[in-house]
């Protein structure tokens, strides 16, 4: 009787044991697939976050571009709406700063600085603030730094 019982307590051990490790097992493999599975959402959310920023940048720079044509583009001399400049200008300048509010919004802190000196040179040059210099000798240098730090502010994501 003796060795029934020992038999049966084993056999009662090897099962408890083997249901702990089967549940030990799961379980961690269970974890596993969780820490994958954020990490899989964790790259695709920085993946999205950076083509967002992309996209933030790249329309500054079409505006960027508009507000630089419109700046060229502007009748000499100075007077009324010079056939419809002023109307059509006033539209880039605002979409200017929209697309530098989503800079600033969507990209890098250290982005905002040069964007927003980028915006006031292109403003300077459209309205003429500049005296008798260039418009692109005005720009050069703020058109620089901004794509340093956009090149920067992309690099780290």
């Amino acid at each position: 009787m003796a060795a029934e019982l020992w038999a049966s307590t084993f056999s009662l051990v090897g099962v408890v044991l083997g249901g702990a490790l089967t549940a030990f097992t799961q379980r961690a493999a269970q974890r596993s697939a969780d820490r994958a599975e954020e990490r899989r959402q964790s790259a695709a959310t920085a993946e999205t976050r950076r083509a967002e920023q992309v996209q933030a940048i790249k329309e500054f720079l079409v505006c960027a571009q508009d507000a630089e044509r419109a700046a060229y583009s502007r009748p000499d001399p100075w007077g009324d709406d010079e056939g419809g400049w002023m109307t059509r200008t006033q539209t880039v300048m605002t979409r200017l700063w929209t697309a530098d509010r989503g800079v600033v919004l969507l990209c890098d802190p250290a982005l905002e600085a040069p964007a927003r000196a980028y915006g006031r040179a292109l403003n300077q040059a459209v309205w003429r603030e500049i005296g008798d210099m260039e418009v692109n000798e005005h720009l050069e240098e703020h058109k620089n730094a901004f794509m340093v730090a956009a090149r920067a502010s992309l690099s780290l994501t």
